[in-house]
């Protein structure tokens, strides 16, 4: 029986939910989440727009509000996310299941597009999802790719990976570039060393995966991205998910296709 979004948040929201949120709430959009305080955001806005591809914005809130009112009024950005990762001066401190403790009136959070979002339409067209499949989280990996730097944040971009055959990864590049605010079409399809990559099986974030002799991997900008940013760029404190741990939102995938 399937759940309702808001039932998937309950779930999470009492820690009966920790685990990576791939494959919950087909058809809706998940999201990665960065908060961090007031005197932080307008840079953090502003690298948000200069590096869309990695950190594709959906909301972002009102100062000091957990919640956010355009994709989902009922969300509590304290609460609804499986786990946390908490970081002071770009150091990353620990992981908590709820920041209501961390929580401060001068918060500014942000919801990024993720990629687990096409998932759905993927599978809906017959291309498997290798982490899915394997019951893991997927790969992410840092690049040499610098992102377009903005006021204190500057740093590499991440990317997400998925096998696949080489006539599959035409189709989802096909697929996927109609979500541009989800991170779009691939950035990279082939050898991982071209984008810094040394060890295709030792991911910087999420689980290592199966390539089947005859795949390729595909890469994808990653809302990730902003951790590795931080931890160069080391802020007094931000606030994130932990990777691969997203926020579910009410918003439907259809209402990011582009036609």
């Amino acid at each position: 029986m399937s759940r309702t979004t808001e039932e998937i948040r309950q779930q999470i929201r009492t820690a009966e939910w920790k685990k990576p949120t791939s494959g919950l709430a087909p058809g809706y959009t998940q999201a990665n989440l960065v908060i961090l305080p007031k005197k932080y955001a307008y840079d953090f806005l502003l690298f948000s727009m200069r590096n869309p591809k990695s950190c594709p914005l959906i909301e972002v809130t009102d100062v000091g509000s957990p919640v956010p009112k355009k994709t989902t009024p009922t969300g509590d950005l304290r609460t609804d996310v499986p786990k946390y990762r908490i970081y002071k001066d770009g150091e990353f401190v620990e992981e908590v299941t709820d920041i209501s403790s961390y929580w401060q009136d001068d918060f500014v959070s942000f919801l990024i597009g993720c990629s687990f979002t096409f998932e759905k339409p993927l599978l809906d067209n017959g291309i498997p999802i290798r982490y899915i499949e394997e019951g893991k989280n997927v790969s992410m990996y840092r690049t040499n790719i610098p992102c377009e730097s903005a006021g204190v944040f500057q740093g590499p971009m991440v990317v997400s990976m998925r096998p696949m055959k080489p006539d599959e990864a035409i189709r989802a590049t096909q697929i996927t570039s109609r979500f541009p605010s989800v991170h779009g079409a691939p950035i990279h399809i082939g050898d991982p060393s071209l984008i810094g990559i040394k060890n295709i099986n030792n991911p910087d974030f999420g689980d290592s995966v199966t390539i089947h002799e005859g795949e390729v991997p595909v890469f994808w900008g990653c809302g990730v991205t902003p951790q590795a940013v931080v931890m160069a760029s080391k802020p007094e404190l931000v606030i994130t998910h932990a990777p691969g741990h997203m926020f579910i939102t009410d918003m439907k995938e259809e209402e990011h296709a582009v036609i």
